[in-house]
């Protein structure tokens, strides 16, 4: 061991000497990663090893900076004290002091936080301060009381939310729960996103206040937050709450709501938002996320409201979306009630057969449903005039079954009785 380390030190001193950094960096990899760290070799060496690092770290390019950074932290707290003077060196390349940041926020030492605090506080690059706030929101629980003081600072206070929203510890709720009331727009919405994820009971209360915030940006974190608790749906009648974002003066707060309501998981929801998809003052975009999230809702009321909406509409985008959904259902009790929908569709007059790319999706969705009771009809796509819905009919029929669906053509190959457009998509599936 002593001697391969030896060889492996002398080889990255030669890669050194002729600034081949890349054979530098794997040499330092497997001595500092592929080797004991507390290696009697290693400790004797370390002060090398790091001088060599961060060499690289000065003078590589962006992917070679990237690469290093992980021997640094593996080297262990040594690293900490040049990093900082990397960091606080105002003259050093901005690229060079943001990898000193992140890598400073790896380590989650004490050490670091006063210099990345003071960054915050005063360097004017915005996006060094962004990542020193996403470095000490790595740290965890030892940047909290910190990162508590600087949400007294108006000029520090997004940053400081930001980077308490990054650690995801309990002890995060109270200082989030200090800025709800914030001038900022921005600083309410993050601190709302952060204690949504959060099982404390003076959470719901602000969640619930936000929805009627002035800002969008805050009703929608809080209409996202209380997705998150469907634990509370009945206790707090959430769906009859939310009901009244899918119609919010903000499209995005309206597509959230759908999303929310989606996560009840109830037949009420479900009803809520089939009123709002089949609305004329719906916009499409609204309507795509309502047919998702009907989709979610995974009950056999929301299956018959899709199947009503499809009925009802003269919208290719709007059919195409459904049937698209309808084969991503995985509550196995309502595989068969989809494919059924689907099967329907195709044996009906529907105007939806008459278009490709929906013929397309709706064999694409019979494969990922995986029924049998498709195979016919997915064979009788075999012989539409175009090639990519018999393309699609071909890989739906090799995920059903796949050697009945092979021993069900090699039976109609040989009938003579056929189309002779069938014959030839039925050859072409069985050479597939």
């Amino acid at each position: 061991m002593v001697s391969n380390i030896n060889q492996l030190l002398v080889q990255a001193q030669a890669a050194y000497d002729a600034a081949d950094w890349s054979s530098l960096i794997q040499y330092l990899q497997q001595l500092i990663l592929g080797v004991d760290s507390e290696h009697p070799e290693i400790i004797k060496n370390r002060e090398y090893l790091l001088r060599l690092a961060l060499s690289i770290l000065e003078i590589g390019d962006f992917q070679q900076r990237w690469e290093i950074t992980k021997v640094l932290t593996h080297l262990g707290n040594i690293a900490i004290p040049p990093l900082i003077d990397i960091l606080e060196d105002e003259d050093a390349d901005e690229e060079l002091r943001w990898y000193a940041a992140r890598t400073l926020g790896e380590f989650q030492h004490p050490e670091a936080i006063a210099p990345l605090i003071e960054l915050l506080k005063t360097d004017e690059d915005e996006e060094l301060k962004a990542i020193a706030a996403r470095a000490l929101g790595q740290m965890g629980t030892v940047a909290i009381a910190a990162l508590s003081e600087l949400l007294l600072d108006e000029d520090t206070r997004l940053l400081a939310v930001r980077s308490l929203c990054c650690i995801r510890q309990p002890e995060t709720v109270t200082p989030l729960l200090s800025v709800i009331q914030d001038p900022q727009a921005a600083i309410r919405a993050a601190a709302i996103e952060a204690l949504s994820s959060f099982d404390d009971e003076r959470v719901p209360p602000v969640l619930l206040n936000a929805l009627d915030d002035v800002a969008a940006t805050v009703r929608r974190a809080a209409v996202l937050g209380l997705s998150f608790r469907p634990d509370l749906h009945q206790a707090l009648d959430l769906v009859r709450i939310l009901q009244p974002k899918l119609y919010d003066f903000n499209l995005e707060v309206c597509c959230a709501a759908a999303v929310s309501l989606s996560r009840m998981g109830s037949d009420d929801a479900a009803k809520y938002l089939f009123d709002l998809l089949i609305s004329p003052q719906t916009p499409i975009k609204l309507q795509l996320e309502t047919i998702r999230a009907l989709s979610w809702v995974e009950t056999p009321r929301s299956l018959e409201y899709l199947q009503t909406a499809l009925n009802q509409s003269a919208s290719e985008t709007f059919w195409q979306e459904i049937v698209t959904v309808l084969g991503r259902v995985q509550k196995p009790q309502l595989t068969t009630p989809a494919a059924e929908i689907l099967l329907q569709i195709l044996r009906s007059q529907h105007p939806v057969t008459e278009i490709a790319n929906v013929k397309s999706a709706i064999a694409l969705s019979l494969g990922q449903l995986g029924k049998m009771q498709a195979i016919e009809l997915l064979i009788s796509l075999l012989a539409d005039h175009n090639a990519s819905v018999r393309l699609h009919a071909i890989a739906a029929l090799k995920n059903l079954d796949g050697e009945a669906a092979h021993q069900k053509l090699q039976q109609l190959a040989n009938n003579a009785t056929l189309t002779p457009d069938l014959q030839q998509g039925i050859a072409i599936a069985l050479a597939e």
